[in-house]
C-alpha cells in the first residue's frame, strides 16, 4: 500500500514566515558571540587541562590506553615499521642528495614527536620519496655534486655539511609554514589537493624517483639534473653513458630486484595471513653488506659503498639560514605536499577504524616535528605510505607504536650503525625502486576514474603528464590550476532549466528530464544550479534570455505597446471623468488585448534558488536589470528558495527597489499557488466616478 502525504497551511513568503518563525531577539546572536569570546579568554583549571590534551594529544590518548588489548599489536607493528626503516632511511637519504646516516634520524626524531602531537592512530612518519626527491632538488641546485672528489678528503666532509645544512633549512622553513598555518587555522588548504592530483602527483614522481636511481643501480657517476625536463635529461644521459655501467653493480642490483620484487609481491598478496611482513629490505641489506664485506667489492670492482655511518646522536647545529630566500618558494610546494599526502593517509586509516582526526593539529604535529629535527640534521619528513600501510596491517592500535619504531633505530644509531659501511648503494637504490610499487598500481584507478567523472580523469592526466614532462613542483602547481579552473569552468557553464509541476503534487522537475511533468499556464519556473557571480553573470543572463525568449528586439515591441495601453488607460480616464459615463468601448478592446497576451505570453518569472549558493555584487545587478526589463514587457519577477545569505545581498543591492518584497517565497509551490490565486480573482467591476 502506498503512502501519501496531505499538508494543509498557509502561503508563506518570507517574510511571513520570519514574522511567524523567525527569532525574537536580533540581538541574541551578538549576544552569543560575545559569550563565546569570554569563554575562549576566561582561564581556569580545566581550560587549561582541556587545552593540554587537544595541543598534546598523548595527554588524551595514553591514560585511556588499553595495555593488555594493545600493547601486543602496538610493539608487533611498532618493530616491523622500525626494521623497514632503517633500510629505507638509508635509501630515502639518497634521494636527497644526502649521507644516509641523515636518513635514519629523519626516521627517529620526526617519530617521537608525531607519538606526542599527532592525532592518526594508524600514520608512520619519516622519510617519504616524493618529499626526498623534492628536497633532493634543492639541495642539487644550492650544492651540486662536483664531477672529482675523493670521498675521505676534507673537502668532502665540507661538502656533505653544506648539504646537510640546505636539507635542513628547507625543513626548518617547512615546519615554520606549517606553525603559520596553524595559527592562522589554514588545515583546510589541504583540500585544495584533491585526490586525483595527489595520485596522479605520487605515482608521476615514482616515475621520477625511478629514473633517477638508475645510476645507481647502474654504477654510473653521474651529476643530478635538476629543472624543467630532468625526467628527460636523466634518461639520456643515462642512456649516453650505458657503455660504462659497473657489470658488479648492475648484477647486484638485478639480484636484489629478484628478491626484493617477489617478496614484496608475497608480502602484499598474503597480508592477511602473515602476522608480519617478511622483513625483505632489512635482510637484504644486512645479506649484501657482509658479501661485499667478505669480497672487498667495492675495492676488487670499484662499486660504491656508503661509507662510514657514525655511531651516536647528532650534535644540535643551525641549519643554513641564509639560504631562505633561495629554497623558499620550493620549500613552500615542499610542504604542501607532505601535508596534504599526510592528511590524506590520516584521513583513510581515521574512517577504515571509526576515529577523526583534526587537520589544525595535524599542523601543529609535522610543524613541531620538522622544525625541531632540522636542529639535528633531518630533512623534511611526512607520513609515509609504505610503512603506515604496514603499520595498520601488522596490527598496531594507537600512537605508542611510533615508540617501539624509534627504539629500533634509536639500537640502530648507537650500535648497529657502522656495520653497514660496506652496504653498497645500488641496493638502497633498488630499495627505493620497489618501495614505489604502491604509486604505481595507482594507475589501475583510471578506468573507474573514467567512468565516474570524466573532468577528474582529465585532472589526473593532466597533472601526471605536467609533472613527468616538466618537474615536481611545477607539475604539481599546475595540476592545482588545472584542477581549480576545472571547478570555475562548472560554475561559470552550471545548468539553467525550465521545470515543471508532476500532477496533482507540490514536487517540480527539470522538464528535460521528466516529460510527464508540465509547465505552469503563464508562468515560467526556471532554476539555475549554481552562484551566480561576475564569472557566469554573462551566461546566466544569456540562459534566461534564451529560455524566457526576452529578446530586445521583443522587448522594445512589447515596451512600446504597454506604453500605448497605459496612454489609452489614461485617456480613457479622464473622458470618462468629464463625461461621466464609463468607455465601454475601450473597457471591451482592453480585455481583448489582455486575453491576447495572457494565452501567449509569460506574465510571471519564478526563480528558484535552491541551488545558487552565493550571489555577489555582479549578480545582484544582474538580478536589479533583469527586474527592470521584465517590467517593460508586464512580467513579474518572483523568487523562491533563497538562502539567507542569497537575500541578505539582494536586500543590500537594492533589488527590492524594483520587486515586491511580497514576492519572495520558501517554496516554489508557495509561489506558484499565490501566482494562481492572483490570478483567478475576478476582476473588480468598472466604477464610475461622478465629478
Amino acid at each position: 500500500m502506498s503512502a501519501s502525504v496531505t499538508v494543509y497551511r498557509n502561503i508563506y513568503t518570507e517574510d511571513r514566515f520570519k514574522q511567524a518563525y523567525g527569532s525574537e531577539d536580533n540581538t541574541r546572536g551578538s549576544l552569543r558571540l560575545r559569550e563565546k569570546l569570554a569563554g575562549k579568554c576566561r582561564c581556569s583549571r580545566r581550560a587549561w587541562l582541556h587545552l593540554l590534551r587537544e595541543r598534546v594529544p598523548i595527554f588524551s590518548w595514553l591514560p585511556r590506553y588499553r595495555l593488555k588489548k594493545w600493547i601486543l599489536g602496538d610493539t608487533i607493528a611498532g618493530l616491523t615499521v622500525g626494521i623497514l626503516h632503517i633500510p629505507q632511511g638509508m635509501a630515502f637519504a639518497l634521494l636527497t642528495s644526502v649521507a644516509p646516516i641523515f636518513g635514519l634520524y629523519t626516521s627517529f626524531f620526526p617519530v617521537v614527536l608525531y607519538m606526542i602531537f599527532g592525532t592518526g592512530r594508524h600514520v608512520s612518519t619519516g622519510t617519504f620519496a616524493v618529499v626526498s626527491l623534492m628536497t633532493g632538488s634543492v639541495v642539487e641546485q644550492l650544492v651540486p655534486t662536483p664531477m672529482e672528489m675523493n670521498s675521505s678528503s676534507p673537502e668532502a666532509a665540507d661538502f656533505e655539511a653544506q648539504r646537510i645544512g640546505v636539507a635542513s633549512a628547507v625543513a626548518l622553513l617547512s615546519g615554520i609554514i606549517m606553525l603559520c598555518m596553524f595559527g592562522l587555522q589554514l588545515g583546510f588548504l589541504s583540500t585544495y589537493l584533491s585526490e586525483p592530483i595527489v595520485k596522479a602527483f605520487t605515482s608521476a614522481a615514482a616515475l621520477h624517483v625511478t629514473i633517477s636511481q638508475l645510476q645507481s643501480m647502474l654504477g654510473l657517476r653521474l651529476p643530478r639534473h635538476t629543472g624543467t625536463f630532468s625526467l628527460f635529461k636523466t634518461l639520456a644521459s643515462v642512456m649516453e653513458n650505458l657503455p660504462h655501467t659497473n657489470m658488479a653493480e648492475l648484477l647486484i642490483s638485478l639480484v636484489c630486484l629478484a628478491v626484493l620484487v617477489p617478496v614484496k609481491e608475497i608480502n602484499m598478496r598474503y597480508r592477511q595471513r602473515l602476522r608480519t611482513p617478511i622483513p625483505v629490505e632489512i635482510l637484504t641489506v644486512i645479506i649484501v653488506t657482509g658479501v661485499a664485506y667478505a669480497s672487498s667489492l667495492d675495492s676488487t670492482y670499484d662499486i660504491e659503498i656508503v661509507g662510514h655511518i657514525p655511531a651516536g646522536f647528532p650534535r644540535p647545529q643551525m641549519p643554513a639560514l641564509q639560504t631562505f630566500p633561495e629554497i623558499a618558494g620550493d620549500t613552500i610546494a615542499i610542504t604542501f605536499v607532505g601535508y596534504a599526502v599526510s592528511v590524506s593517509l590520516a584521513m583513510i586509516y581515521a574512517d577504515k577504524h571509526g576515529y577523526s582526526i583534526h587537520p589544525n593539529q595535524e599542523l601543529l604535529a609535522h610543524g613541531i616535528s620538522n622544525t625541531v629535527s632540522s636542529f639535528f640534521t633531518c630533512f623534511p619528513s611526512s607520513a609515509t605510505l609504505a610503512t603506515t600501510n604496514i603499520l595498520e596491517s601488522a596490527g598496531g592500535y594507537t600512537q605508542l607504536s611510533g615508540l617501539f619504531t624509534s627504539l629500533v633505530v634509536l639500537i640502530v644509531l648507537l650500535l648497529i650503525g657502522p656495520l653497514f659501511y660496506f652496504l653498497p648503494k645500488a641496493v638502497l637504490a633498488c630499495i627505493n625502486v620497489t618501495s614505489l610499487r604502491q604509486m604505481f598500481l595507482q594507475f589501475q584507478d583510471l578506468p573507474e576514474l573514467w567512468r565516474i567523472s570524466k573532468i577528474d580523469f582529465m585532472v589526473w592526466v593532466v597533472t601526471w603528464l605536467s609533472v613527468v614532462v616538466l618537474n615536481v613542483d611545477l607539475g604539481l602547481a599546475i595540476g592545482v590550476v588545472f584542477s581549480m579552473m576545472t571547478v570555475i569552468c562548472r560554475t561559470q557553464r552550471a545548468g539553467c532549466s525550465v521545470l515543471g509541476r508532476a500532477s496533482n503534487t507540490e514536487i517540480y522537475r527539470p522538464l528535460e528530464n521528466h516529460s510527464k511533468c508540465y509547465e505552469v499556464p503563464g508562468v515560467k519556473i526556471l532554476t539555475y544550479n549554481g552562484p551566480i557571480y561576475y564569472g557566469n553573470r554573462s551566461f546566466f543572463r544569456e540562459e534566461m534570455s534564451r529560455l524566457l525568449g526576452l529578446t530586445p528586439e521583443k522587448i522594445r515591441s512589447r515596451e512600446k505597446v504597454r506604453k500605448a495601453l497605459e496612454k489609452r488607460e489614461r485617456e480613457a480616464t479622464v473622458n470618462t471623468v468629464e463625461r461621466g459615463f464609463a468607455n465601454t468601448s475601450f473597457s471591451s478592446e482592453n480585455e481583448f488585448f489582455k486575453s491576447e497576451t495572457s494565452e501567449n505570453d509569460i506574465q510571471a518569472v519564478l526563480i528558484d534558488c535552491s541551488s545558487v549558493i552565493f550571489v555577489d555584487v555582479a549578480g545582484a545587478r544582474l538580478f536589479t536589470q533583469m527586474c527592470t526589463e521584465c517590467q517593460k514587457v508586464g512580467v513579474h519577477i518572483y523568487l523562491a528558495n533563497c538562502n539567507e545569505s542569497v537575500l541578505k545581498i539582494l536586500t543590500s543591492s537594492g533589488v527590492m527597489n524594483y520587486m515586491n518584497p511580497q514576492h519572495i517565497f520558501i517554496t516554489v509551490h508557495d509561489a506558484v499557488m499565490y501566482i494562481q490565486q492572483q490570478r483567478e480573482k475576478c476582476p473588480e467591476n468598472t466604477t464610475t466616478v461622478w465629478v
